[in-house]
């Protein structure tokens, strides 16, 4: 018997293309701009919702039946401070120099629009092992997003991936020639990102016409 059930497949699968929630759902579109310019700080915070969301999925799931309508906005807010202070500490216990980085954009995981809608959305109405899956495959999508964009960012931007030098030493200049790369510096202000999520999204509709809005 698998694992998972066609449905089941599908609540991870979905978020990763067809139903992205940066390219598709336009949420989480702050943190695609703010810290992509580093593709160490993608991965991190891409890691830190996918833990977010996850975790707070199953909570929200599993206290459902006891969360008073008037004041589940409060509730949800509670469960995904309280996972954010987690990974806030742990960052700045074994990776402070990137937690200094990240700053207040780690805090701001709180009113990430993707967390608050699945906890709203899904979490609400259905049971745990679900709930999870429903988390896990959403923060993938965003997180992939995140790595793409951080990835084409930091390179083009700096030569460098993950810190190392890829596109060889900065240039040297004699004459009127010149040697090596020079970064390009547009790609390491909030703009680029834009534009590399909409490079993205143009991708995602050309492969799928479905996707395209009709007027």
């Amino acid at each position: 018997m698998a694992l998972l059930s066609k449905k089941d497949t599908n609540l991870i699968l979905d978020p990763l293309a067809d139903n992205n929630p940066i390219t598709i759902q336009v949420l989480g579109i702050c943190s695609a701009l703010a810290i992509t310019a580093e593709l160490k700080a993608s991965v991190v915070m891409a890691i830190s919702v996918l833990f977010v969301l996850g975790v707070g999925n199953v909570v929200i799931s599993l206290m459902r039946n006891m969360i008073p309508n008037k004041i589940r906005i409060i509730v949800q807010l509670i469960v995904v401070a309280t996972l954010v202070i987690i990974v806030d500490q742990v960052l700045k216990a074994f990776a402070y120099e990137l937690s200094k980085t990240l700053s207040v954009f780690v805090g701001l995981i709180i009113t990430n629009c993707i967390i608050m809608g699945r906890f709203e959305a899904f979490a609400l109405g259905n049971g745990p092992w679900k709930a999870f899956l429903d988390g896990i495959g959403n923060s993938l999508g965003y997180g992939v997003i995140l790595i793409i964009v951080g990835f084409f960012r930091e390179l083009l931007g700096s030569g460098t991936l993950f810190g190392f030098k890829v596109l060889g030493d900065p240039v040297a200049k004699t004459g009127l020639y010149a040697s090596g790369y020079e970064n390009n510096g547009f790609m390491i202000i909030p703009p680029a990102a834009l534009i590399v999520v909409g490079i993205i999204i143009w991708f995602q509709r050309s492969k799928n016409r479905a996707l395209i809005e009709e007027n």
